[in-house]
């Protein structure tokens, strides 16, 4: 049975990430959904219900029926017994994330989070500086925004020590882990401070107004002016985390020359690209914000884009499959043989390669995703005798 322990471990990641994506559709989609109704209410046009306390009502149609949401600047005349709470789908992203963090990272640190080019490291100090990586983006962004308050001012102050903040943590990842890592783990850090913020202020704060409320008092206005702060930080980097989720998937970013810029140009064009639409529900339409954030977006492409390729005799000349089955059998095969078959592949026999050939030039020599942050050190004349290979084959 032990052979079949990566076959299942695969489908634990696979079915990780499928909950992962799930649950982050929800909390995503209720925070869009919220910023917008927020930003979208209008003064109530019948005198009772500005009497009532409602501050902005909005009628919308969706789904063969009306809805007519109301905000209370305070809170209502009356507090409802049931009360619909938003906070199951933002702690189950970041624990579901967590989990398949766990499995497909902390696993196997020393091919995963450690690229030895970079930082030579062992697997458990890999580990233990990952793990400090999160947390310290939470203690450093949650001191910052205590220490500055809310308000207009302080606001604009917060932005700009978080725009610092973010693109020295970004610099650190990339100079400390493999590519792959230190994207996945900023935006791993941006997805803490977004649960945290819930879990410590959004919903606490929440809740002490409503207890006070429920005693007969009248609630301290701050716990709501934090939790709207916090929310809208939390939308702002909805972007950027998504973008450093997927980049895990496109090894030409996180492997490009200085991709810390890379990461940073493009999880700020998401943040300017987000401000746009944020401030569109408020009907401002200001195209040129929207403009800076596809400036941002487009810079990074042209700056890593490939030099022409420099083309030889050789590139022509198909190699013998002895040749090729030498690469896999130093680079591949450590990962995908009869007793550890990463992502069910093995590349341990003649007809095993053969077999993978069109899997093999996407992944080595397309996309260059494997060997994973290279830990097995192949070298481009490598992947250039898998590519006259396939070639060969594929005329």
């Amino acid at each position: 049975m032990e052979y079949l322990v990566p076959y299942f471990f695969e489908w634990l990641n696979l079915l990780l990430r499928w909950l992962h994506l799930i649950v982050g559709i929800a909390w995503i989609g209720a925070s869009f959904y919220f910023v917008w109704l927020d930003n979208s209410l209008i003064q109530p046009k019948d005198p009772k219900l500005s009497q009532a306390g409602v501050s902005g009502e909005l009628w919308a149609v969706h789904g063969g029926g009306f809805y007519n949401p109301q905000k209370y600047l305070n809170t209502p005349p009356t507090l409802p017994e049931n009360l619909h709470w938003f906070y199951w789908e933002a702690y189950s992203t970041w624990i579901t994330g967590f989990l398949l963090f766990t499995v497909a990272y902390l696993f196997n640190p020393t091919v995963m989070l450690v690229d030895k080019q970079i930082f030579d490291m062992s697997g458990h100090l890999a580990i233990a500086l990952a793990l400090v990586y999160l947390v310290a983006g939470w203690i450093v962004y949650d001191i910052i925004c205590r220490f500055f308050g809310v308000g207009d001012a302080a606001d604009k102050k917060v932005a700009i020590c978080l725009l610092f903040y973010v693109t020295l943590a970004s610099i650190i990842a990339c100079h400390l882990f493999a590519g792959r890592a230190a994207f996945l783990l900023t935006g791993a850090m941006l997805a803490t401070i977004m649960a945290a913020n819930v879990f410590f202020w959004v919903i606490p704060g929440q809740k002490t107004v409503i207890k006070t409320m429920r005693a007969g008092g009248s609630p301290d206005p701050v716990h709501g002016q934090r939790g709207k702060q916090r929310s809208v930080h939390n939308t702002f980097f909805t972007l950027p985390v998504l973008f450093a989720m997927l980049s895990n998937h496109y090894s030409m970013v996180y492997n490009a020359p200085n991709n810390w810029l890379v990461l940073i140009l493009i999880m700020a064009a998401g943040a300017i690209i987000r401000f746009f639409f944020v401030a569109r529900h408020k009907n401002k339409n200001n195209y040129l914000i929207l403009v800076v954030g596809i400036i941002f977006l487009l810079i990074p492409i042209f700056l890593i884009a490939p030099p022409p390729p420099q083309k030889s005799l050789s590139d022509h000349i198909p190699p013998n499959f002895s040749e090729v089955s030498l690469v896999i059998q130093n680079r591949c095969v450590v990962c995908h043989n009869e007793n550890v078959a990463n992502k069910n592949i093995r590349l341990d026999s003649p007809q095993a390669i053969q077999s993978q050939m069109n899997l093999i030039y996407q992944q080595v020599v397309v996309t260059k995703q494997m060997p994973i942050n290279n830990a097995t050190g192949i070298t481009d004349d490598e992947r250039l005798i898998l590519k006259r290979w396939f070639n060969t084959n594929n005329p």
